[in-house]
């Protein structure tokens, strides 16, 4: 185990500087990060406060455009936010938080670098924590799921998903055998949340357009099934806008498939609760998230969800100087007639709660006082493909055209930075003008795969320098749950 350097007090006379600590570098961590560089700005030039980041990605995601920029209506580069650039004023470390002692104030962190040194994980020091690691895909133990499921989080998950939809049609459009075209052209994604449904519309949305450079495939040979384990799709958006998405996506050739689960996908079959089954090469895992790791890796209080206990000031409860917000706590929700009710893990609570925990770190610091944390719930809105979605938003319900321009305006409202605002304007702009470009860039994946054929290593294994992308007179190489094209979705969103 090696000891992060300590900076408090280490010269004589120095005062102690107060160590800062943020796990998580998503949409709350990056946040709140950026609020404190700016409001503690005059203590960052003093040297008196130390911020430091720590988080799995150089980048955060803004994860409501995943589907879209699977469906190649922006840039996977323009829905992700680089933390060097905006967070000048802190400390940026690329490693996993593998468990916090609190006790001890001390985070354990494995590094990029630390696989390399051999010398174990990293120790960092903190006197504030700030913990919001996210959350992560909940699975079930379904046979085969790990094997072939797909899941949809990360923009990598989002463009590695776009090239194998693009791919399995061009398996479809080569083979000679109906067994594998039928099971190249069936994609099945299970949730119906808000991750499932908006992948599946703008993919298949994609996938038709797409069709028609295909001289065999047209778009009644694409077969999309939703499989979703309750009786209703879209809960954010009530029970009416709900059906109305179910009635908008059958419309379009969706097989939506209700109280229905998945028992199995073995094979590349899945089979599911109501006795269908469908040979499938595409099985998109979207079924809900569930807390990031770590969090059982602390002595922090946890409610039975295995979310932080926090208070209306997004202190955690019971102890002293550690924060939370996100999906990694259970805040109570003040709003609620309900005694007992916790803001749901969405991101209309966690945009809001940074802006409030960012000022109670402050206060917390500068002995001031702090406020509570109290929105109520505006509503909902999603969208459905291109120029379709589905709202509502303060009691008013709206459909089609009207409920996709909301979408659309809110998230780029939404979404970090002037810079990353201008670009996917631009894009929608340009994507409105010029037709789509399709194309699967499946090499991505596997740079090395053709050198090292060319040197005569043969072509890599799968793994993080993997072997290529399925070609058609291959096997094509299905990706495992937890490295390949899954979660936002992420959770639920909302306005």
């Amino acid at each position: 185990m090696v000891k992060a350097a300590n900076t408090r007090g280490t010269t004589p006379g120095t005062p102690p500087r107060t160590r800062v600590l943020v796990v998580g570098g998503g949409y709350v961590g990056m946040y709140t990060a950026l609020r404190l560089q700016r409001k503690l700005k005059p203590e960052l030039a003093r040297g008196d406060i130390e911020i430091t980041v720590v988080t799995p990605d150089p980048y955060m995601t803004y994860q409501p455009f995943l589907p879209e920029a699977a469906a190649d209506s922006i840039s996977p580069r323009h829905v992700v936010v680089p933390l060097r650039r905006v967070l000048g004023g802190c400390t940026i470390v690329i490693g996993e938080a593998k468990s916090v002692d609190h006790a001890k104030r001390t985070a354990t962190v494995a590094t990029l670098a630390t696989e390399e040194e051999g010398a174990g994980a990293v120790e960092i020091g903190y006197d504030e924590l700030v913990i919001a690691p996210g959350s992560v895909s909940r699975t079930l133990p379904v046979p085969g799921l790990a094997d072939f499921g797909i899941g949809f989080k990360t923009v990598e998950e989002a463009i590695g998903l776009r090239n194998h939809v693009i791919e399995q049609m061009d398996i479809a459009s080569s083979t000679r055998d109906p067994a594998i075209r039928d099971a190249a052209l069936t994609f099945v994604f299970v949730g119906g949340g808000y991750a499932g449904v908006e992948a599946l519309a703008e993919l298949e949305d994609m996938a038709r357009y797409t069709s028609r450079y295909y001289h065999n495939i047209k778009p009644e040979d694409l077969k999309w099934i939703l499989v979703e384990a309750q009786g209703r799709i879209l809960p954010e958006v009530g029970e009416q806008m709900g059906r109305y998405a179910v009635r908008e996506l059958r419309a379009r050739n969706i097989d939506v498939r209700l109280d229905t689960r998945l028992d199995s996908c073995e094979d590349r079959v899945a089979v599911l609760s109501d006795g269908s089954r469908f040979p499938t090469r595409t099985l998109v895992w979207t079924a809900g998230v569930k807390p990031a790791p770590v969090l059982a890796a602390t002595d922090l209080p946890l409610n039975e969800r295995g979310r932080l206990r926090c208070d209306a000031r997004l202190a955690v409860e019971g102890v002293d100087h550690a924060w939370a917000a996100g999906d990694a706590a259970a805040v109570p929700d003040l709003t609620s007639d309900k005694p007992g009710t916790e803001c749901a893990p969405n991101a209309q609570h966690a945009v809001r709660q940074t802006k409030v925990l960012a000022e109670n770190i402050v206060a917390s610091l500068r002995g001031a006082p702090m406020r509570v944390y109290a929105h109520k719930y505006a509503g909902s809105v999603a969208s459905l493909g291109l120029h379709k979605g589905v709202a509502h938003v303060y009691g008013r319900k709206l459909k089609g055209y009207p409920a996709w321009l909301m979408h659309r305006v809110y998230h780029l409202s939404r979404v970090p930075t002037f810079n990353r605002k201008a670009r996917v304007l631009a894009e929608w702009t340009l994507s409105g003008l010029f037709k789509r470009e399709i194309v699967s860039l499946g090499s991505l994946e596997h740079p090395r795969a053709e050198f090292a054929l060319a040197a005569g290593g043969g072509r890599p294994a799968d793994g993080p320098e993997g072997g290529p992308s399925a070609r058609p007179e291959e096997e094509p190489k299905e990706q495992s749950a937890d490295g390949s094209p899954d979660g936002a979705s992420g959770g639920p969103k909302g306005t």
